[in-house]
């Protein structure tokens, strides 16, 4: 797994498949393993890149505070370091702010697909938020929070995906404090009055049961975009994991109409 440094810290990343470079960047306190189904649906018409924030996965864990201009200046980080030129962001809800910040300061940004994102940390339902935590040594309490991130019943419904999650949080999620500091980074972010700045093409896609970041939310997101375009899907938080086909088709319509496949 290719490495850079930004500031000191280390930054973990990871590229497939060949085409236009599709770069994916992590919601608060989750690892890569919720990219799983998008990356794997893009198949071999681009190259997606996935990289693990500071506080996550085999990427170091610094002290906090962390902020979004942080998180987007490591985002340029690994860019530059992949060799990456035109990049498609897909961000979801921190990895969207991040996704929103680098639009405003980065070179590299094609498109911007927002998944359960806001431009105001003020948004964000703190507690809400919070209660997506649990210890990764706890595979009980792991699977209770999963239920924040989905809408009524998933949990239930689909055992043996949420125990492979599981199993993957345990691996790869942040730890308890690194957690605290990527939230504390998206409740603490705010472009509301830049969004006019960002003439990146920019599909936003929001879950209509999200407890975290109110569907208004992601809905005045996109009218403050001066190219976004709204998406509701029936959903919770984890759009891209709950719903994957539905955000597959979305992203993939999105990218034709915008990539040079």
């Amino acid at each position: 797994m290719p490495t850079t440094t930004n500031d000191g810290v280390e930054l973990c990343y990871e590229t497939t498949g060949d085409g236009p470079t599709v770069a994916f960047v992590e919601p608060v306190g989750y690892g890569a393993w919720c990219w799983s189904w998008l990356v794997d649906a893009l198949g071999e018409r681009f190259e997606r890149l996935v990289w693990d924030l500071r506080g996550t996965g085999r990427s170091d864990t610094p002290e906090g505070p962390y902020d979004v201009a942080t998180l987007a200046s490591d985002l340029e980080a690994v860019l530059h370091d992949h060799g990456a030129g035109d990049v498609h962001l897909v961000g979801a809800g921190l990895g969207g702010m991040v996704a929103l910040q680098y639009a405003l300061g980065g070179t590299r940004a094609s498109t911007l697909t927002l998944l359960g994102t806001t431009a105001d940390g003020s948004r964000v339902d703190a507690d809400a938020l919070d209660a997506l935590g649990a210890p990764r040594d706890d595979p009980d309490a792991l699977r209770e929070s999963l239920r924040g991130a989905f809408s009524a019943g998933v949990v239930d419904d689909h055992p043996d995906i949420v125990d492979r999650i599981v199993e993957w949080r345990r691996e790869d999620d942040a730890s308890a404090a690194a957690r605290a500091a990527q939230a504390a980074a998206m409740t603490g972010f705010d472009v509301t009055d830049s969004l006019y700045e960002i003439t990146t093409p920019a599909l936003v896609c929001h879950g209509r049961a999200d407890a975290v970041v109110p569907v208004a939310a992601g809905e005045r997101l996109a009218e403050g975009l001066p190219r976004g375009e709204f998406r509701p899907v029936e959903a919770g938080h984890l759009v891209a994991v709950e719903e994957p086909a539905v955000v597959e088709a979305e992203l993939f319509a999105f990218l034709e109409d915008h990539a040079a496949l």
